[in-house]
């Protein structure tokens, strides 16, 4: 018998995983970055419970999800930052489901502000990083993005630590194209430490449940006085 010798990816084995309606739904569901249970991935995804373990058993197989115990519970999350990357762009190359009944503004509050994985995409997102790169904090390297001598004081500011940002394994800066804006957001450690930083300040909270990021009071506040940026859902 002859060894395959072929050294190029098996991609019609991926395409057949993610081609799935349930699979796909649940790598979706994973994207708001926080692990879940089997049996609300099941929930989610509107399937049976014996039917969403097969599933993740072949999600995991292959490489798109990651699974933890702890104590009587296993939760999964997306194996990698690529995996969250591939769901964003077929997001982007898919076309609508079904056209909306209800008026152009259906689904503002996730155009607005959500996670994609770990960091933020959305106008927020979109509207962030092109205020960093107008600003001359940020600049565009090939697929990636590079602070800038001024970035490097910035940030240090904000309170990220650019330092232990680059020491990590993670790819530090890079471009994700956003699935409703169709502009490249910031993506990497570095996307995800500003994100997180929001997060700490109150100036964003997350929806339980949902990818779908809140900008508060405070954070119509910061946002406008530190970007310049002002955004509001649709009525």
């Amino acid at each position: 018998m002859i060894a395959n010798s072929n050294p190029e990816p098996d991609l019609s084995r991926l395409a057949r995983t993610v081609g799935d309606p349930s699979r796909i739904r649940m790598l979706t569901l994973l994207m708001e970055g926080r692990a879940l249970t089997a049996k609300e991935l099941a929930y989610g995804a509107g399937v049976e419970p014996a039917t969403a373990s097969a599933h993740l058993r072949r999600l995991e197989e292959d490489a798109f999800v990651s699974k933890t115990a702890q104590g009587r519970h296993k939760y999964f999350r997306l194996a990698s930052p690529q995996v969250a990357q591939l769901v964003e762009a077929l997001m982007v190359m898919s076309p609508q489901a079904q056209p909306q009944r209800t008026g152009a503004n259906q689904d503002a509050p996730i155009r607005l502000a959500r996670f994609c994985y770990d960091h933020l995409a959305g106008r927020l997102g979109t509207g962030l990083t092109a205020i960093l790169l107008e600003r001359g904090l940020l600049s565009i390297d090939g697929k990636a993005f590079a602070v800038t001598a001024a970035g490097e004081s910035w940030f240090q500011s904000f309170g990220i630590d650019l330092g232990s940002l680059r020491s990590g394994r993670r790819q530090f800066a890079h471009q994700c194209l956003d699935w409703t804006e169709r502009k490249d957001h910031l993506a990497g450690a570095l996307g995800a430490a500003i994100a997180q930083r929001l997060l700490e300040l109150g100036w964003i909270t997350r929806q339980k449940s949902s990818r779908v990021v809140s900008i508060t009071e405070s954070g119509q506040h910061g946002l406008q006085q530190q970007f310049g940026l002002s955004l509001r859902a649709a009525a």
